[in-house]
């Protein structure tokens, strides 16, 4: 019990627990399942020494673990911060269940595929395999779908309310997740990266390698909320600029990646 009294209490401190929806803490428990489970997985990575294209095959598992939770937890926050009950709007639950549906279908097959030493991107070696890599494009693109549907569902919850450089950072994060994400993971599809290790961590390569592009995607919905906050409190009159030179820089950014990224 000390374990889930511990993640309640953080989330009453972090999100305001007692407020949230019950749709809004399922997401929020999802992510922390995630977080979960990449504990045993990253042990497992320890004794398995297994490789493929010269990675440990466990590398991309924890990575879309980890991505997910941060994911699902992300969205729950950025609810929080729209004035109003977004969280609690009937169009939310079926944008967390999107979310739940496309990403744990991403990560049980990804990780199924590991356990077997096979890879799950660009596997199409019958067509059993090739049939769920497409439905893994299918099940990407619902998932950032999922934030241009929230930004959609916050946009009419504003309704006349002002636009501060919070909430503008946030709704352009929302759709530079889904329209960035979108791009590059159909451009990712059709272009496997290098093998081998590129960037610690990461394992990313500089060149011929779209997944830095494609990283900034997914992560707009952090990056840039986060720097509408910042801005907010201390840029006083020059916050709404500076959100939107941001995102220019931003975007500019991921041409620039997604050129290196397809580079010859």
């Amino acid at each position: 019990m000390s374990f889930f009294n511990t993640v309640q209490g953080w989330a009453d401190s972090a999100l305001g627990w007692h407020g949230l929806s019950a749709t809004q803490k399922t997401l929020c428990l999802y992510g922390v399942l995630m977080a979960a489970v990449l504990l045993p997985t990253y042990a497992l990575s320890w004794v398995d020494a297994r490789t493929l294209r010269e990675v440990g095959i466990w590398a991309k598992p924890m990575k879309f673990m980890a991505g997910t939770a941060l994911f699902a937890l992300t969205t729950v926050w950025l609810t929080t911060l729209v004035p109003g009950q977004v969280g609690h709007d009937p169009s939310f639950r079926w944008i967390a269940a999107l979310i739940i549906v496309t990403s744990l279908f991403e990560v049980v097959y990804i990780t199924y595929q590991a356990s077997l030493g096979e890879g799950s991107h660009y596997n199409t070696a019958d067509p059993v395999r090739a049939i769920l890599f497409g439905l893994m494009a299918v099940a990407a693109v619902g998932l950032v779908a999922s934030q241009a549907w929230l930004a959609w569902v916050i946009w009419k919850a504003l309704g006349t309310t002002v636009l501060t450089p919070t909430l503008l950072a946030l709704l352009l994060g929302l759709v530079l997740t889904f329209v960035l994400s979108t791009v590059s993971g159909f451009m990712l599809g059709g272009r496997q990266p290098p093998a081998g290790v590129g960037w610690p961590v990461v394992g990313w390569h500089t060149w011929q390698d779209l997944r830095p592009a494609h990283f900034l995607a997914v992560h707009a919905q952090q990056f840039l909320p986060c720097v509408g906050i910042f801005a907010e409190r201390v840029a006083g009159q020059a916050a709404m600029p500076a959100v939107l030179a941001f995102t220019s820089v931003y975007i500019a950014a991921w041409f620039t990646l997604s050129w290196m990224g397809m580079a010859a």
